[in-house]
């Protein structure tokens, strides 16, 4: 099995690329702390985060809080001294309210995120000056009596948990409650309630990419058994047990099919653009999505979708979108766009890419929790990007 650096969309790509992008702020006014640029810089950054992460579309306000779990029957395979220990952002539909608008991560959070991706002549707390538009903490909206459809998100290998902050955000929107996990260890870096922000020590060792899914399809589970046992104890609202779905980016992706695959509690996955390593070849009888950049609609770009895609016994669907990037399902798009660092094969408009994936990843949702119908094959034929695979 290859390694995380080697296998399909590697992170170190994905690593180059933030890097890009996180420069491509210094144009809004990021200068160097104390200049007139670094002054300048909150009205800048208002028209930085409109663009970068899109106003949800749905109806319901949105709220969101951070949670923190610890999974004392389990030691981390990055940092065996300690128990696994997760940290969550958790959005849902809110009553109206006047609380502030959440930051996009933390000073502290920014300061390594910046270091990890070495962009340097920008102030450490730039990506906390950025507004995302939930509320921090607000009353959840009283959910309806069998509780809310449950969406867990899982970002790509040295990604934050924050680069899923727009689809988390439509989510919520439309009526479900998300959590967005962040693997320990596993990102550039990650605040624990005692004050400490961990970094990426498993970025340093490498590991095999089956090792990181089958480690994060076990946080998948703890998380969903702990949201579902106390979801007040956290903020959220009733939840329905039954309609739990995995949605994840790059390696979150591989981590949604070995959840899906390991796991009966959860009702539905779906993988975007991520390799697909796997430890078993059982078959996986309920509903997955594959929805991959334009590379994922070529025959043989990445054997393991095709060997996914024989595995799966239940409703399935393989979608690609023409033009679009690695990175094209995350956050990230808009801010790639602007500095022309995307590569030659990432020709979709940024807006049109974060567009897609909420309308598909809703529509698969919607179909398989809600049980809203054929939504999903309605949404693909009505958007001229998406190409459907495999029958």
């Amino acid at each position: 099995m290859p390694n995380v650096r080697e296998a399909g969309r590697p992170a170190r790509r994905c690593a180059t690329l933030v890097a890009a992008l996180l420069l491509a702020l210094v144009p809004f006014g990021a200068g160097a702390p104390g200049t007139a640029a670094a002054r300048a810089a909150p009205a800048a950054d208002a028209a930085w985060t409109a663009s970068a992460v899109p106003a949800p579309t749905g109806a319901l306000p949105v709220g969101v809080r951070t949670a923190h779990l610890r999974d004392t029957s389990r030691r981390d395979p990055w940092n065996p001294d300690r128990y696994r220990e997760l940290a969550l952002s958790l959005w849902y539909p809110a009553l109206p309210s006047r609380a502030p608008r959440a930051s996009y991560v933390t000073a502290k959070e920014s300061a390594l995120i910046l270091r990890f991706h070495r962009v340097e002549g920008v102030p450490a707390d730039l990506l906390a000056r950025f507004r995302v538009h939930a509320r921090t903490a607000p009353p959840p909206l009283p959910a309806p009596a069998r509780g809310l459809p449950l969406v867990l998100l899982s970002p790509g290998f040295a990604l934050p948990r924050s680069s899923l902050t727009g689809l988390a955000e439509e989510l919520a929107s439309r009526g479900y409650a998300v959590a967005a996990v962040d693997h320990a260890y596993e990102a550039p870096a990650i605040s624990h309630p005692d004050g400490r922000v961990t970094g990426c020590l498993a970025c340093r060792r490498h590991p095999e990419g089956a090792r990181v899914a089958a480690t994060r399809a076990a946080d998948l589970r703890f998380v969903r058994e702990r949201l579902l046992r106390s979801p007040g104890a956290v903020g959220l609202p009733r939840l329905d047990p039954s309609r739990v779905a995995v949605v994840g980016h790059s390696m979150g992706g591989a981590a949604a099919f070995e959840a899906l695959r390991t796991d009966a509690g959860f009702a539905a996955a779906a993988n975007l653009d991520g390799t697909v390593h796997t430890g078993g070849r059982s078959p996986v009888n309920r509903p997955f999505l594959l929805l991959g950049a334009g590379e994922h609609g070529r025959p043989g770009a990445d054997p393991t979708w095709q060997r996914a895609w024989r595995d799966l016994s239940g409703p399935r669907r393989w979608l690609s979108v023409r033009g679009a990037g690695h990175l094209s399902f995350t956050d990230y798009a808009r801010l790639l766009e602007r500095t022309g660092t995307a590569g030659e094969e990432v020709t979709l408009g940024a807006a049109d890419a974060g567009r897609v994936t909420r309308e598909l990843v809703v529509a698969f949702l919607d179909e398989r929790l809600r049980r809203y119908g054929p939504r999903l094959d309605t949404a693909a034929r009505q958007d001229p990007e998406v190409v459907t695979h495999g029958g």
